[in-house]
């Protein structure tokens, strides 16, 4: 019996289908012995992840069913001991969801600008701007806005990096959440490099950053790690 030749030849022409002493004259798509493959991987939607910046992107264990949000695995290496602490807390209701550690001269900026965000995801925030009273001792009503708090985010700018070089406020703040084990360090505008330079303990944490993404998308994590159903 003659044997077919499309290992060797190859049958993509119809010249060589007609040259093979097996399929001479049979439609290609009868003979072809490959067509339950496909050049082309394909994978199921529930498997696949994102990859940014050379790294895998999943979703967490605190993700809903229905959440579309990815997080690299230095994220969650950084976010899961905040969120069990989180879930610790969640039985108290009175407390505030996040306390937002942020340099003086971002107060009317960036540090506005993530508050409102997290706000409108339904966040509630502590937030220096409307929650120390005009002649108050500020560091008094930071001290109540740690205890009050589920979890500190501190937003790490250029500004930021000066206040925490003449050792202020922020460094107070900085002090108690470390201590705490309640910190998600937000990079904007600056790197870890760069904060590492300033505060070697905090910039050993990974965080969150809008390098690479939105303070949209930022706002989105945070919101999601202190959702517990």
């Amino acid at each position: 019996m003659p044997r077919c030749t499309a290992p060797v030849n190859g049958h993509r022409t119809e010249s060589g289908r007609a040259n093979c002493p097996a399929c001479g004259g049979r439609s290609y798509q009868s003979y072809n012995p490959y067509s339950s493959f496909s050049s082309t991987p394909s994978y199921s939607s529930s498997s696949r992840s994102s990859n940014s910046g050379g790294q895998t992107k999943i979703k967490a264990k605190w993700s809903s069913p229905s959440s579309t949000i990815l997080y690299t695995p230095s994220e969650i290496r950084t976010l899961s001991p905040v969120r069990k602490n989180v879930e610790r807390r969640s039985e108290h209701p009175d407390l505030r969801d996040v306390f937002l550690c942020h340099a003086w001269d971002d107060r009317k900026g960036v540090a506005k600008e993530l508050h409102d965000i997290l706000e409108s995801k339904g966040v509630t925030v502590w937030f220096s701007e409307k929650d120390v009273l005009l002649g108050s001792s500020l560091l008094r009503e930071i001290d109540k806005g740690l205890v009050k708090s589920r979890v500190g985010i501190v937003l790490v700018t250029p500004s930021f990096l000066k206040r925490v070089k003449g050792e202020g406020v922020a460094d107070k703040e900085l002090s108690a959440l470390l201590a705490r084990d309640l910190l998600v360090p937000i990079v904007h505008d600056t790197s870890f490099e760069e904060l590492r330079e300033v505060s070697p303990l905090l910039g050993s944490r990974s965080g969150l950053s809008t390098i690479e993404e939105s303070m949209e998308s930022v706002a989105d994590k945070l919101a999601e790690l202190i959702t517990v159903d």
